[in-house]
Parts: structure tokens; sequence; C-alpha cells
């Protein structure tokens, strides 16, 4: 089954961290949960005319949240979901990654 660049790559990661990891050549997206390596590596070349060289996909736990609510305590959890770290090909860079997030 061929998917779109859209269904694979959902948004990418902004934080410290991941913004730090560029300066490497090293993108970081958030990832459809069904995604494996193979289909992530030719949507993000597909999306963004890159060679990556590299994927490695690892899923984050979702967090539990606890609120109150008068005397009663509400617990619960946010979903997992699946990130990738896509490393480009030496000299390559997405340009303007950040527009329209």
């Amino acid at each position: 089954m061929v998917k779109h660049a859209v269904q694979v790559v959902v948004r990418p990661v902004i934080s410290e961290k991941s913004y730090a990891a560029m300066g490497r050549g090293q993108y970081v997206f958030r990832v459809a949960s069904g995604a494996n390596k193979v289909e992530i590596k030719a949507a993000v070349a597909d999306a963004f005319k890159v060679t990556p060289v590299a994927v490695n996909v690892l899923t984050v736990q979702g967090k539990t949240r606890t609120r109150s609510r008068g005397r009663r305590r509400i617990t619960g959890r946010t979903a997992d979901w699946k990130k990738a770290v896509v490393t480009l090909a030496a000299g390559e860079s997405i340009p303007n990654l950040f527009e329209g997030v």
C-alpha cells in the first residue's frame, strides 16, 4: 500500500534538543504510529526533496495526567506516539521547515 507523505509525516518536533540536532543534519518528526523506516524515508525524500541517509524510530510513551474535580481525582493518560530522527546526506538541509507549523 502506497502512503502519501502527509499520511506518514505528521509534523516536525519543536524542542531545544531537536533544534540543536538540525546543526548535525538530523531532523525530528512526529510520524504515523503504523509507519516503518522505509515509509518514513520515502515520505521525507518526497516531501522535502532531500536524500535521507538514516532513519531512527522510537515510540514515546504517553504521560499520566491527574486533575482534581471537587473531592474527586480524575486520572487520564495521553496517547503514545511515534518519533523519527531522520539524518540527511552531508551538505543537505530542509529550508523553511517551520513555515505553516
